[in-house]
């Protein structure tokens, strides 16, 4: 292990750790934040959390091939997470609906940037030099357990809920100077984005796996949304909040790290479907309104559905895709998954929870998760009817 690969390394795992810390002070205490301190309705409440998955959709690749076509990562990352920690002091400026909802809209355009570039530069990074990315990639989920455990009992403190913003900046901002010791990156200026999504769209199982990321991973992201209204609606507090997330994201790092085990012995569809299939037994549960010591013991489902489908869906983006088109073909699969995906789980979330309740909302993701199983056992049918081709025509 050369000293150049472990200062990197270090780098890339302060980096996730960091940024995720902030991620997880803000988003899953933000909606209990504006449903208690200014009074907002559960469609307000959806709007503002499900702009930042929509603003992903558009600015996800402008982001990856400026990144590209800059050739400074690094760079864009640093400036990007910058921004996004200084925009979300906002909240604390602004009270009407209206300022709220375009805080969130400045916060989502440069947060947009932060995770496709930092997961495109430690992909790199992991297969330059074999390393496991879920092995760098579990200090998010570390970061994110953290905050949600340690914000979620300070904002029930003396200091009061206002500090998950004031975490995030700080967070975002020492994010950004650890970017900058990132490795410099020799990229192909020349980009063609437009040619690339077209070739992309032609390869059958990338889009399907987009879908699969939509139904599967969508659900995922948007519970981060709800599942602090959720446990309040239960009969927990900030501090409960806090300890539900941290139950249910520290459960995803050891699953992470056995998820490259897995993989190689069963394959990547096979990990996605046991991903899908514990996502959809969690929601099924969380519908039929279930106490809230049986939802911090289920919570530790997500340690499956998190900690195998993102290390698996990300590798099986790189393996049907052309080595020329991976950096296009994993902007898009974040702009499907973080952003589309979150967003139509988010926002029709918040209506369902209007019309009905909270638990309603967890029956329509299980009801979505059951698609992407459906279409992962396709794909795997299909790859097995590939073989037996292959071995009959050789």
């Amino acid at each position: 292990m050369d000293k150049s690969f472990r200062k990197t390394l270090l780098s890339l795992q302060g980096f996730y750790l960091l940024a995720f810390f902030g991620f997880g002070s803000l988003f899953p205490l933000l909606s209990v934040y504006l449903s208690q301190v200014h009074q907002l309705n559960g469609v307000q409440i959806g709007t503002i959390m499900s702009v930042g998955p929509i603003i992903f959709i558009f600015f996800q690749p402008l982001w990856g091939m400026f990144s590209d076509y800059s050739g400074a990562p690094r760079y864009v990352l640093s400036a990007t997470s910058l921004l996004a920690g200084i925009m979300a002091l906002g909240y604390l400026l602004l009270e009407s609906y209206t300022g709220l909802l375009f805080v969130a809209i400045f916060v989502a355009v440069f947060q947009s940037a932060i995770v496709p570039v930092s997961d495109s530069i430690s992909v790199k990074f992991s297969s330059n030099y074999r390393y496991d990315y879920g092995n760098i990639r579990l200090f998010g989920s570390l970061g994110f357990g953290l905050a949600v455990f340690i914000v979620g009992k300070l904002s029930e403190g003396s200091i009061g809920p206002n500090i998950i913003f004031y975490a995030f900046f700080v967070c975002l901002v020492l994010s950004a100077f650890i970017s900058l010791r990132f490795p410099k990156e020799t990229v192909v200026k020349n980009l063609k984005l437009k040619e690339g999504f077209q070739e992309l769209v032609k390869l059958k199982k990338f889009i399907i796996f987009l879908i699969i990321t939509f139904s599967i991973f969508g659900p995922n992201l948007a519970n981060n949304t709800y599942f602090g209204l959720f446990v309040e609606d239960s009969g927990g507090t900030y501090a409960g909040i806090g300890i539900a997330f941290f139950v249910a994201v520290m459960a995803e790092i050891p699953f992470m790290r056995w998820s490259g085990a897995w993989i190689k012995k069963i394959g990547l569809l096979h990990v996605t479907i046991i991903a899908g299939v514990a996502s959809l037994i969690r929601w099924a549960f969380y519908f039929t309104e279930p106490s809230l010591m049986l939802v911090y013991v289920s919570s530790v489902i997500q340690g499956i559905s998190i900690g195998f489908f993102v290390p698996a869906g990300i590798q099986y983006i790189r393996k049907i895709t052309p080595n020329h088109l991976t950096a296009t073909a994993i902007t898009l699969y974040s702009a499907i998954g973080n952003g589309l995906g979150n967003w139509f789980h988010t926002f029709v979330g918040g209506i369902v929870m209007e019309q009905y309740s909270i638990y309603t909302v967890y029956l329509f993701f299980a009801l979505l998760t059951s698609l992407g199983i459906i279409l992962s056992v396709y794909l795997v049918k299909g790859e097995k009817r590939e073989v037996l081709m292959y071995a009959k025509n050789n």
